[in-house]
């Protein structure tokens, strides 16, 4: 059985395509029992659907068992609005079918959390998100005379993090969740990849839950189905590729450039160039820190993508979880 363990290699993604990737790229094929996998390309948007059916599936890419839907849009980055409105609309249809999937009726409420930090732009994609996203549930609540067919109760919350409020947000959540009782959690954070060219272009739906402080190496108490006895489909974004990651990568591009040109790169390379890529990182990662300490890597056009992407985010989502509103016009109901 092909099994591969992240944290063995110090591996920083959270997205499970990566995962896979990195299991292809360490086992030498992309072929892996318990791993189903379908990709569909269309206007410059490419979706993966895989379904880690099973543990042995689970322990091959060192994800857990469950359902993954990732949107790729690399040129996302040139701030096209129509194509943002493009990806809001596959973002949406993808998320209507895991409501169907876990079969979440059309009158089921709904909490959104928005987890991260509104001090730090690349981790302030969850707030973003529910400062745009259409709440109704007061409207529910006070006046259930004046909401018009078509909308469902949904409500949302920024619990903030840790290091802010001195409470696990999954404390604050439950709490929430006794209280108003929805039918459906949907989790709302940022990410970390390992290839910067995914960052800000690249949507992940799991249906899963989710861990605050995943993207940056944290392991705490989760929103999860098991924790919270509600349903939990997680939404991520990688806004944060480590710069240890980075160079790693470059060294490993300019290696294989060096190696179709000159064949003999042990030369320049030394003893680094029979070094596997995870003993690389790992070297990569003690020059960068040596105070114990890696850095973290953002474009420079950060807060501007983070509006972007919390707005496409937003607009699905709002097409998605009310029937009235027009999945092939997203974009009118952001306020």
């Amino acid at each position: 059985m092909d099994q591969l363990d992240l944290q063995q290699y110090n591996v920083r993604t959270d997205l499970a395509l990566e995962a896979r990737e990195i299991a292809s790229e360490t086992n030498g094929h992309s072929k892996f029992e318990g791993i189903s996998e379908e990709r569909e390309e269309l206007d410059g948007i490419t979706v993966t659907h895989m379904h880690v059916e099973n543990e042995q599936g689970a322990k091959s890419i060192g994800k857990m068992v469950g359902r993954y839907v990732t949107i790729e849009v690399p040129e996302l980055r040139d701030h096209d609005s129509e194509l943002q409105n493009k990806v809001a609309n596959c973002f949406a249809q993808h998320f209507s079918s895991f409501l169907e999937r876990l079969s979440i009726d059309k009158a089921a409420s709904v909490l959104i959390v928005g987890l991260g930090n509104w001090h730090v732009t690349p981790d302030a994609l969850g707030p973003l998100v529910v400062e745009n996203v259409l709440v109704t549930r007061h409207l529910f609540e006070l006046m259930p005379e004046s909401v018009a067919p078509g909308y469902r109760s949904v409500s949302a919350v920024a619990p903030g993090v840790l290091g802010v409020t001195g409470i696990e947000s999954s404390e604050v959540v439950q709490g929430i969740v006794e209280r108003s009782k929805p039918d459906l959690i949907i989790a709302i954070d940022a990410l970390a990849s390992r290839a910067l060219e995914r960052v800000n272009t690249t949507i992940q739906i799991a249906d899963i839950g989710i861990h605050p402080g995943s993207g940056i190496g944290n392991k705490r108490r989760g929103l999860t189905k098991e924790i919270l006895g509600v349903p939990v489909i997680a939404i991520g974004i990688p806004t944060v590729v480590y710069a240890s990651t980075i160079v790693s990568n470059a060294f490993q591009m300019m290696r294989n450039h060096m190696e179709q040109h000159n064949g003999n790169t042990d030369q320049l390379f030394g003893v680094m160039n029979q070094m596997p890529e995870e003993e690389t990182l790992q070297l990569v990662r003690e020059v960068l820190h040596p105070l114990g300490h890696d850095l973290l890597v953002t474009p420079k056009e950060v807060d501007q993508f983070i509006e972007d992407i919390a707005n496409v985010l937003a607009n699905g989502l709002n097409a998605a979880l009310h029937e009235a509103i027009d999945q092939n016009n997203v974009s009118a109901y952001t306020h």
